[in-house]
């Protein structure tokens, strides 16, 4: 008798081998079921991975014809103004690849944009995570993950930047040459072996090629897949609204709505990326030619999301010392220090205010900015130190379009980066807390209608009305907890850390207003009937 069972066909019988080796089915399964919560701003994580993708494929295509060279040669390429110019072999492969390769000026932009695409938005889904509290437990590691993504995707523009050897560039390592000179005892080595010699040094383009290409895209994929990983498994911070709790999570799953919409939202990105490298010129480094001290001049700057090095560097007061025959320059080593700390206490910050809050609770939901005064205003006092340094780096261009002495400009900045912060810190405070009281008197007594109205005794009243569901959820969903209290440890001891904690808990606590309770619910629905 002949079976009529169907042979399976060599795609499912290969499937099935694989599968049988690797579980991969259930892997799918599992990561299929994983839901993602609707809000506009969990986009910004998807637009990182997606300029990530449009930088590999952008820069795989550069590899192919960029030269990482600086051996000295003549320009015989199409470009008439640099005709004959003598420069380095890797700024003549950069400008054939601007004029003689097909395509590859569009590559070149969509490159440049898509790094700063994709460094702008980790820096805005940090932000997106800080103030909302997303970094609270068990996120903590993963804060610390995606902070240092954000490090190694500005180290990985800043080698990429400086490759074309050409005047801005060569500015920037200048920049860094001098700050690695200004560390006591071991500055001059330390530059001696970037630079493979005396600045510029033969080997510093091929030493940043390798960095840029090979080793700082590895770590940046393994910390992005690291970050993925973790992800999933602590599971998704969401807003609150009806139905949304701490142990339920609520959105699409991955399969198949969510991949649907995250394969066109990829090709959105992507299209807008090459619509703005086809229309929009950025660094024409044609312009400004290679590499030669002598021309510098005002707008000689690094991409933004370095500027705040840069700036911090032109704040810091002109102050040296002479100690044993050795140069210590304080303008060099102190913005070093304060931009050390900063880096350290932003990476931190969740352990940080873990230990000053006590609080040890596992966080799902996201919490609105001014639900916390204290960690929002911190949050902007950050920013707005950050903002200033950033401003510094152009302090000279600021200067010369508005007409102003730069000095005068510096002075005032370096009053802002200290009384910038603090005027931040408490109007933001101020402005939440007041928030906060508008939304509990919206939830308890509704808001305000127009609608006016005579009562039989002859007194006129505004009536209010009650907020929905969804809007009702969203102001009453959040919780406090009190200060930690000072207490006696194993040794029936107080110790001086402890009255430290005991303070900044105070500090982050204080002018606090109270989430509304149940019976203060009840007895205002009651009063509204």
């Amino acid at each position: 008798m002949t079976s009529t069972t169907p042979r399976p066909t060599v795609t499912a019988a290969a499937a099935n081998y694989l599968d049988e080796r690797t579980s991969l089915s259930t892997m799918v399964a599992t990561l299929g079921r994983k839901v993602f919560p609707d809000h506009w701003s969990f986009m910004l994580g998807e637009i990182i991975l997606y300029s990530f993708v449009a930088i590999l494929l952008s820069g795989t295509f550069l590899t192919f014809f960029f030269e990482p060279s600086m051996t000295a040669v003549h320009y015989e390429g199409s470009y008439v103004p640099l005709k004959g110019m003598e420069m380095s072999a890797a700024y003549a492969s950069t400008i054939n690849l601007s004029f003689d390769v097909r395509g590859g000026l569009l590559m070149r932009q969509l490159h440049h944009w898509s790094a700063l695409l994709f460094v702008a938005a980790i820096g805005l889904h940090m932000l997106r995570v800080f103030f909302t509290g997303a970094f609270r437990k068990p996120r903590e590691i993963n804060w610390v993950v995606g902070f240092i993504l954000f490090i190694l995707a500005m180290a990985e523009g800043f080698t990429g930047y400086s490759l074309p050897d050409d005047l801005l560039s060569g500015n920037g390592l200048a920049i860094i040459n001098g700050m690695v000179k200004g560390i006591p005892f071991v500055g001059n080595w330390v530059s001696f072996m970037l630079f493979g010699g005396l600045f510029p040094g033969d080997d510093v383009v091929p030493r940043l090629f390798v960095l840029h290409i090979m080793l700082l895209p590895a770590l940046v994929i393994a910390f992005i897949g690291i970050h993925l990983v973790l992800m999933v498994v602590n599971k998704h911070t969401q807003f609150a609204g009806p139905g949304k709790t701490n142990d339920n999570v609520v959105g699409a799953p991955i399969m198949p709505l969510f991949a649907a919409k995250a394969g066109s939202f990829f090709f959105i990105v992507f299209g807008a990326l090459v619509a703005i490298a086809s229309t929009f010129t950025i660094l024409p480094l044609w312009e400004y030619g290679p590499y030669d001290p002598s021309p510098v001049s005002a707008g000689t700057q690094p991409d933004w999301y370095i500027g705040f090095a840069d700036g911090a560097l032109r704040l810091a007061p002109g102050l040296e010392s002479e100690i044993l025959g050795l140069t210590i320059s304080w303008n060099i080593l102190v913005p070093m220090a304060v931009l050390g700390l900063f880096i350290v206490l932003v990476m931190f910050y969740p352990f940080i205010e873990q230990w000053i809050t006590g609080d040890k609770r596992e966080h799902h939901l996201a919490e609105r900015p001014r639900n916390n005064p204290t960690r929002t205003a911190i949050g902007v006092a950050g920013i707005v130190f950050y903002a200033v340094m950033w401003a510094a780096a152009s302090s000279d261009l600021i200067a010369t379009h508005f007409h102003l002495n730069v000095f005068q400009v510096t002075w005032v900045l370096q009053a802002t980066l200290i009384l910038g912060p603090i005027i931040g810190y408490w109007v933001t405070k101020r402005i939440a807390i007041g928030l906060q009281k508008k939304d509990r008197e919206i939830l308890l007594h509704g808001f305000e209608s127009g609608n006016i109205r005579r009562l039989p005794g002859g007194e006129y009243i505004e009536v209010h009305e009650q907020l929905d569901e969804y809007e009702s959820w969203k102001l009453k969903a959040f919780d406090t907890y009190e200060p930690v209290m000072v207490r006696p440890n194993a040794k029936g001891k107080i110790t001086p850390a402890t009255h430290v904690r005991a303070a900044l808990t105070r500090w982050f606590f204080e002018d606090r207003i109270a989430p509304v309770s149940r019976g203060e619910l009840e007895a205002a629905k009651h009063d509204h009937h």
